[in-house]
């Protein structure tokens, strides 16, 4: 799915996708020692479609769980997270059976609540404060807003959301106070999402099942948490040597640029400039984030140079990233996160 397609889904809150079970199991995984007597939350899920449901019901001896809540949202013009014809929002408080399965729809005592949903809305809330953990793909178009909301209730988290969410100057803080984190299990490529019946398929990559289901693949998709895992805490082997040649200093940060994470020096001390995807190799143990260099989301104090209009033509562009000096002229990169090594 191209960003232009990711662009299109917030604009018109296109948000309905359906997580895969694999996705979903190669990352609980490694959080099995976090979920023993908690209670799990999964609230922008119809207990009888979604696929954080089924995963938790199904292991919810294995995992010693407390209660799992599920909530399905339901707008009132049209569906998003539920495929079935049903006139209100719902929700499930489950508590598990003698032997682990995925319930049928008549085992399940299936609540309605009064409005549609909305994790915003104050029944929500309460089920929110009700929980320990919340384990959920949230609306990419509101990310912002479901991140602040699990931070101001202090609940611990696994959602799912885009890698360009770390470039947030609302996210970005939180990952540089050590706050949240990339998950273990997705570190490149795309994801596949099934969608409802009705979902355009736009998208450049999108495939229909044998039994008619839509399917599309979204890149740059991430787990983001504040749980911990040992993955987390293993060193990146850095081989690469340092020479002023390889990685040349920005014009407009005290830091030099290393295009790939597998190229960060070994024996560099100073800032250093590295892409976004760096996280998916972060140790807090190894590195230290600096900051974001990115308009808008980075502390401007940590720019040695600001271009002005005097001198600069495009001066608005040079200040949005950091700049490489190429053949003479000044280049911006992309946004970068500034580290050094502990």
């Amino acid at each position: 799915m191209k960003n232009t397609d990711l662009n299109s889904a917030r604009e018109n809150k296109a948000d309905e996708f359906y997580t895969q079970l694999t996705d979903i199991e190669k990352e609980m995984v490694n959080y099995k020692d976090h979920f023993k007597n908690k209670v799990i939350l999964c609230n922008c899920d119809d207990p009888r479609l979604s696929n954080f449901f089924k995963y938790f019901a199904l292991n919810f001896n294995f995992f010693g769980l407390k209660k799992l809540i599920s909530v399905c949202y339901k707008n009132q013009d049209f569906d998003l997270f539920s495929q079935n014809d049903c006139e209100k929002a719902v929700y499930v408080e489950y508590t598990g059976s003698e032997k682990d399965h995925i319930p049928t729809n008549d085992e399940l005592e299936i609540k309605e609540l009064k409005g549609d949903g909305d994790f915003r809305s104050k029944e929500c809330i309460e089920l929110l404060k009700q929980s320990d953990i919340v384990i959920t793909n949230p609306p990419f178009s509101l990310f912002r807003e479901y991140v602040a909301q699990l931070m101001k209730y202090e609940k611990k988290f696994i959602i799912l959301g885009n890698i360009n969410a770390i470039t947030y100057k609302e996210v970005f803080p939180l990952i540089q106070e050590n706050k949240l984190w990339l998950g273990q299990s997705i570190h490149s490529g795309d994801r596949e999402f099934g969608v409802p019946d009705n979902y355009p398929l736009k998208a450049s990559g999108f495939r229909i099942d044998d039994d008619g289901k839509k399917f599309i693949r979204v890149k740059g998709v991430r787990w983001f948490s504040n749980l911990d895992y040992k993955d987390r805490h293993e060193n990146l082997i850095l081989y690469e040597t340092y020479t002023p040649e390889k990685y040349p200093k920005y014009d407009n940060y005290d830091a030099i640029e290393v295009s790939k994470t597998s190229e960060i020096p070994n024996d560099y001390s100073g800032w250093m400039g590295v892409p976004i995807t760096f996280l998916d190799k972060y140790n807090p143990d190894q590195f230290e984030i600096i900051g974001i260099a990115k308009r808008g989301a980075g502390d401007p104090s940590l720019k040695s140079k600001v271009y002005t209009k005097a001198d600069y033509p495009n001066y608005s562009d040079l200040n949005a990233t950091p700049v490489l000096i190429k053949n003479g002229e000044l280049r911006n990169t992309y946004p970068r996160i500034l580290i050094r090594k502990k």
